[in-house]
């Protein structure tokens, strides 16, 4: 552990991702000293994975209604002082291209590289200090907040956590932010992967496991939310982006409803089957992948033409079409989870600047906070919303 204290600040902002780079040239726009530590090689490193390397960098329908957290009033203010469009602007600044694949959700043309750049530019025109490869070892605090590293000790009266959540350990991830937070009797919710593919249960491998790689449109309902977006079978379970949304909101043992035909004109396809004499297999493997089209007919519909079949037998097959019910064994965990629920408890920031109420020049942002996004751009949203809110206030 390092004795020697080699600089004093105005603000240390621990964390370079995206929220972090963002709140410390903010700050030092103001004219603010500003140092940021990053315990990886570089910063950035989720932002380049994101998107599948085109960084989903917003969404234009950002709103209180796409996040999850303990009060869904707190992210109101941030989000509406800083919205998609400053950011959209700021990435025009810099010449990045940019389009919107679906949703509102916007996205490099080029790589997510791009983004990292604009950010570090930014800092790097600001004056920001970036100390790369500095882990912190210990937080302290008599007049000022004190941050010990291998690389020294730095100080400064104003200390900004943007530490990020237990996602993608691979990239680095840890328990810090939530640790310096209950070291200063700051409270942390319960903590969960959010974002997650959910494995299947083991009496339910052999109809789970042949599927693996197919894709198709779905309709996941859990309580009063629902998806529309593609589903994804894998070797463990079931991926892709509705059941990423939904596994945000569910818990171990609840069942999902899924609609397998969701947008399709029920009765017509009910009137072709009862007409052509068709069997519901031949019929369903004209809209659904054919290796699912068989093993879902295997033991949900009848083996005969829909003109023999009882009123009865009709109506239990629109029920298992459009409310098929699924349950599964528990999520792929943080490795494969796009962001942790849960975090710092909003109840202790000030909605306006981020600062911890009861310990003053103490900041949190980004998703260490209680704060989860929604697929699709708004977690980058929020950090961007958030930083802005502590960088103009720190």
């Amino acid at each position: 552990m390092s004795t020697k204290i080699t600089e004093h600040h105005d603000v240390i902002v621990i964390g370079g991702g995206g929220g972090g780079m963002f709140c410390a040239f903010t700050a030092a726009n103001r004219g603010k000293k500003v140092l940021l530590l990053e315990h990886n090689e570089r910063v950035g490193k989720k932002i380049e994975i994101s998107g599948g390397g085109r960084c989903n960098f917003t969404n234009i329908n950002a709103s209180a209604e796409n996040y999850l957290s303990g009060n869904r009033d707190f992210c109101k203010s941030a989000l509406a002082r800083y919205t998609p469009f400053d950011f959209i602007a700021l990435v025009e600044k810099h010449g990045i291209a940019y389009h919107e694949k679906k949703l509102g959700q916007q996205f490099c043309d080029g790589s997510s590289r791009q983004i990292i750049s604009m950010l570090e530019s930014e800092c790097l025109d600001a004056g920001v200090r970036i100390l790369c490869g500095c882990r912190v070892e210990e937080v302290v605090k008599i007049d000022l907040y004190e941050v010990i590293t291998a690389k020294g000790r730095f100080t400064a009266p104003s200390l900004v956590i943007a530490t990020g959540g237990l996602s993608f350990p691979k990239l680095g991830s840890s328990d810090i932010g939530y640790r310096i937070a209950r070291k200063f009797g700051i409270g942390v919710t319960q903590l969960r992967p959010g974002l997650v593919p959910l494995t299947y249960r083991a009496e339910e491998k052999s109809f789970y496991e042949p599927l693996a790689g197919v894709a198709m449109p779905v309709r996941i309902t859990l309580a009063s939310k629902s998806f529309d977006e593609a589903m994804l079978f894998t070797h463990r379970g079931v991926s892709g982006p509705a059941i990423l949304q939904i596994s945000s909101y569910w818990k171990e043992g609840e069942p999902l409803s899924i609609d397998l035909l969701p947008g399709k004109e029920e009765i017509g396809i009910f009137e072709s089957l009862i007409r052509s004499g068709s069997t519901p297999l031949k019929t369903l493997c004209k809209v659904w992948p054919r290796r699912f089209a068989e093993s879902w007919c295997a033991s949900n519909a009848p083996d005969q033409p829909m003109a023999r079949c009882s009123k009865v037998e009709i109506e239990r097959l629109k029920t298992s079409l459009h409310a098929w019910e699924q349950r599964f064994q528990s999520t792929e965990g943080y490795p494969k989870a796009e962001v942790t629920l849960g975090g710092i408890e909003t109840g202790e920031l000030s909605s306006k600047t981020m600062e911890a109420r009861k310990v003053p020049g103490l900041y949190f942002i980004g998703e260490v906070v209680d704060v989860t996004g929604w697929l699709g751009g708004y977690n980058f949203q929020w950090a961007w919303a958030s930083a802005h809110a502590c960088g103009t206030s720190v």
